[in-house]
Order: structure tokens, then sequence, then C-alpha cells
């Protein structure tokens, strides 16, 4: 069953791709435990990678997607994640959109595994990366 998108499927598999180059790369290591005061690993990660080239394509196309966009990518993740089923896509892009801040790009970048579960919830909506 092929769910319709507000968000372009190619976009979504753009930032599949740059999450896991992002993701492989040696230095990039999600943390048990945060370095900092503040308990926010992800900006952590974030701090130690900001001039990564990957990173900033990833933050620049999501911040160039309406609100509405990057509460699907969010929802595909939990999708993707098993959070939610197929079925109840509505409530997860609910869900999301209650969750919204202007971090999505840095939520996607910092979840581990964020490119498997997108992938997963783009075929289980109908949707290939595949050429």
């Amino acid at each position: 069953m092929e769910q319709t998108l507000n968000v372009n499927p190619e976009t979504v598999c753009f930032i599949i791709a740059r999450a896991r180059e992002f993701q492989a790369k040696d230095e990039v290591v999600i943390p048990d435990e945060p370095a900092d005061a503040n308990g926010d690993w992800a900006l952590d990660i974030l701090e130690d990678h900001r001039d990564d080239m990957t990173l900033q394509e990833v933050q620049s196309t999501v911040a160039d997607l309406e609100p509405d966009q990057q509460y699907e990518l969010v929802a595909l993740m939990w999708v993707g994640r098993g959070d939610y089923d197929v079925d109840d896509w509505d409530g997860a892009v609910l869900a999301a959109t209650e969750a919204w801040t202007e971090r999505t790009a840095d939520y996607l970048m910092t979840t581990p595994m964020a490119a498997d579960y997108l992938e997963e919830a783009l075929e289980l909506l109908g949707y290939s990366c595949e050429e």
C-alpha cells in the first residue's frame, strides 16, 4: 500500500545516504553517557562534527523542507523503528507534529540506525530508494 507523502521520497533517500555516510565515519561515536553537564550527547556529537560537510548537507536539506515534511521525516523514522505501525501513519505524523523542534536534522543524524529506520518505513509505505 503506497501512502502519499508530502516529503519527496527522493529527498528521504538523499538523507538516508548522507546519514549512512555520516554515521559510518570512524570518529562518529554515539556515547552511552553524555560528556557535558547538560546531559545531551546529541549536542556533543554535533559539536565535534559541526564542520562536517555531510552533516551540513543534511541540515540544509531539512531546513529547506516545510514543517509538515519535517514531521513526516520523523514519523518515517518512528515507523521504521517500530514505535508506530504503518497502519497508524496518521498517529505517527501527529506525534511528530507535537514533538517538532527546529533540530529535526540533528535528531535524525544523531539517532543510531536512522538511515535503516527511514528506509524500512519507506518500503512499508510502498517506496524504495532503489533505482
